[in-house]
């Protein structure tokens, strides 16, 4: 006989994720690679390393090589900085 004032369901656990929160998410890991390519690309990651190779073409592709990198960090964890954003994101979305 099982005892009424004992509860055997298990805690609820976190809720799904919606879809809206998955945009979210995806909205602010875009703007973190965003600014970890221009944090990188300030700290001269991308730039021509010898002076005699390259040239703009090589420039051009380097671009695209830091913004990769960029979003792989944001991808694997970042800095932090899309979860503060996404909290921001679906706090303004709550208030209206």
């Amino acid at each position: 006989m099982m005892d009424p004032l004992i509860s055997t369901s298990l805690p609820a656990g976190p809720r799904a994720e919606t879809s809206n929160d998955r945009a979210l998410r995806d909205v602010a890991q875009k703007l973190e690679a965003t600014f970890l390519a221009e944090m990188l690309t300030s700290a001269g990651l991308g730039k021509s390393r010898s002076l005699t190779g390259g040239g703009a073409g090589e420039d051009q592709f380097q671009s695209f090589l830091v913004r990769q990198q960029a979003e792989q960090i944001a991808k694997s964890g970042g800095i932090g900085l899309s979860e503060t954003l996404f909290n921001a994101l679906k706090e303004s979305q709550n208030e209206k």
